[in-house]
């Protein structure tokens, strides 16, 4: 049975401390930050500094790497109309739903950032691995700034605003590690509850052997076109769903909660990233394990939690009550 969390579980407290968005870094505003008061095309959000990756700074090992990996996967999808076939498509179709769906939103998000529900062991670390494959990061850096996010949305402090242009919250900031370390600062490492544990210290330090194992396996069980769409394809489709939750679900949609940020609910993000769209739900109650709050606002993501907590793999399964939605909501009466 879920959970009805209540706000005397700390776990669950509402995190946007509006105090801590006040906080402003303490730092000479880099060169290749170009003033704007902007608005965002189709939307009400101004562009307060608009952040450029190709000004005068250095590039880390980091941004090279994030780069590289990315650029790979995008010129294999150049390939994707002359390798199709029903298998290599199939291969892309179960590996989205797979690293996706299991890893990214289930895993990475709701089960190891905000854990929203508990998993079996044995299926934490499955779906984690999973999470590895979809080339967004380790489970460690990718928790950590996303907790950071969350504590600091749409603030100086945020790792990824649209406040710094939609491109930057976009894509951009992954190429730009030592600005955003500059403006967040060693806080950004805040998952020390994974960091305790031996098989997430593994995949960090082993990350990038995962992805390239699962390449060399898809192209000995079906060569160059298993490889275009298992890898290129499959992981463009996922990366540009997170990203537009970044990006899009900060700037377009709906606002229904009172969350004192720019977190949108877009259906479109919504049915593209397996319910994650519906982002100002989510930013209006972290700890729930369900995003699509309403009938209507389909969560895919949300009804695999649902299955697995009626198989007795998922347990302690957050839901907001009736009290917390008031508390939220614009409309107090």
């Amino acid at each position: 049975m879920a959970i009805i969390a209540t706000s005397d579980d700390p776990s669950c407290l509402h995190s946007h401390r509006r105090e801590r968005r006040k906080r402003q870094v303490v730092a000479q505003t880099p060169v290749n930050d170009e003033k704007s008061s902007r608005k965002i095309l189709f939307s009400n959000v101004v562009v307060e500094r608009r952040r450029s990756i190709f000004g005068y700074r250095k590039w880390t090992y980091m941004d090279v790497r994030h780069a590289i990996i990315i650029l790979l996967i995008h010129v294999l999808c150049l390939f994707a109309p002359f390798t199709f076939n029903l298998g290599a498509f199939g291969v892309a179709v179960v590996l989205s739903f797979v690293t996706g769906l299991l890893g990214m939103t289930l895993s990475y998000h709701r089960n190891l950032t905000h854990r929203s529900f508990k998993l079996q062991k044995w299926l934490e670390y499955l779906f984690a691995y999973f999470g590895a494959q979809a080339l967004h990061g380790d489970p460690i850096d990718w928790v950590s700034k996303h907790r950071y996010h969350h504590k600091y949305s749409d603030s100086e402090q945020d790792p990824h605003s649209p406040l710094e242009g939609f491109w930057f919250s976009h894509i951009n900031w992954m190429f730009d590690n030592n600005y955003v370390t500059q403006k967040c600062g060693e806080q950004l490492t805040i998952a020390e509850d994974l960091r305790k544990q031996l098989y997430y210290k593994f995949l960090r330090s082993t990350y990038l052997v995962h992805p390239i194992a699962l390449g060399v396996l898809l192209y000995a069980l079906g060569g160059f076109p298993f490889v275009v769409w298992g890898m290129g394809v499959r992981s463009t489709f996922v990366l540009h769903g997170t990203f537009l939750v970044r990006s899009a679900c900060h700037i377009w949609g709906q606002q229904p909660w009172n969350t004192g940020d720019l977190s949108k609910n877009n259906w479109f993000v919504g049915l593209i990233a397996f319910g994650e769209g519906w982002h100002n739900n989510h930013h209006a109650f972290e700890f729930s394990a369900r995003h699509g709050l309403e009938w209507w606002q389909i969560d895919l993501t949300w009804y695999i939690v649902r299955l697995l907590e009626i198989i007795g793999l998922a347990t302690d399964v957050k839901l907001p009550s009736k009290i917390q939605k008031q508390k939220m909501s614009h409309n107090k009466s």
